[in-house]
């Protein structure tokens, strides 16, 4: 490997999820922040969640009902 060119790894980076959740993992930045984990996330938890991104869930349900009349 060449010397100097590399990013510097952290062993003991932390990771936030914005359920509260938080882990320690390794990464090449000193903490980072997600959206879901497997704490929250509805594969795992068997929850349904609509995790919705800007209207989207809205729209498609407008679309829809457009559609049957």
């Amino acid at each position: 490997m060449k010397k100097d060119i590399h990013p510097k790894y952290n062993d003991k980076a932390k990771v936030t999820c914005s359920c509260g959740n938080s882990f320690v993992t390794g990464s090449t930045s000193d903490s980072i922040k997600i959206e879901v984990c497997s704490a929250c996330h509805p594969f795992y938890t068997g929850k349904k969640k609509i995790l919705d991104s800007m209207g989207r869930v809205e729209k498609f349900k407008e679309r829809m009902a457009k559609k049957k009349k």
